[in-house]
């Protein structure tokens, strides 16, 4: 599990949804304790990813555009250039 989450705001173009999404579960992974999901842990999580997405999603659209682009790309971005 990465230790950083990935910022999405000032990227170019805008972070996708799948993007926002994956920062979502990365967060809820995190502050959970968790790796995977369990059939015990999977509803509470799955519905944890949905109201952080919808948040960070509401955040993103309010927020003022940033001077400089994020210091790094998202994991989504970096796969997709590196893929044959």
């Amino acid at each position: 599990m990465c230790r950083n989450i990935t910022i999405l705001r000032g990227l170019e173009p805008a972070a996708t949804l799948d993007e926002v999404e994956a920062a979502a579960r990365q967060y809820v992974r995190k502050v959970g304790g968790l790796q995977s999901t369990s059939p015990a842990t999977v509803e509470a999580v799955e519905r944890a990813v949905r109201a952080v997405a919808d948040a960070t999603a509401t955040l993103l659209a309010e927020l003022p555009a940033r001077r400089r682009p994020p210091p790094t790309e998202p994991p989504l971005r970096r796969r997709a250039a590196t893929a044959p």
